[in-house]
């Protein structure tokens, strides 16, 4: 047996299993001996996103789990990163625009 933890957290509540596991476990069994997805409504560790010490696993139902391993499940991206900073760099430019041409008038 290896000792490993498994990792969720939502803004207001998180929480750290540690878990005893046969060597040969794959990461998407970890999680799902968890169990998390009792303390968590909604939770799908079937489908969830996995990683290991902040490290995206590409492929969790092959990727074994090592002794000491953290075991993350992460959340779905609420926006996409890349169209946050997209509307971002939009607003920043409309701010400067807008500023050059008071300048202008002045």
């Amino acid at each position: 047996m290896i000792s490993i933890e498994v990792a969720y957290a939502l803004a207001d509540k998180q929480k750290i299993v540690s878990l005893q596991v046969p060597e040969g476990t794959t990461v998407r069994q970890a999680a799902l001996l968890s169990q998390l997805d009792l303390d968590f409504p909604g939770l799908n560790l079937a489908e969830s996103r996995l990683g290991i010490f902040s490290k995206v696993v590409s492929k969790p139902d092959e990727q074994l789990v090592a002794d000491g391993d953290r075991v993350e499940i992460y959340r779905p991206l609420i926006a996409d990163p890349k169209e946050v900073r997209k509307q971002r760099a939009a607003k920043a430019k409309a701010l400067a625009t807008a500023k050059e041409q008071k300048v202008k008038s002045n």
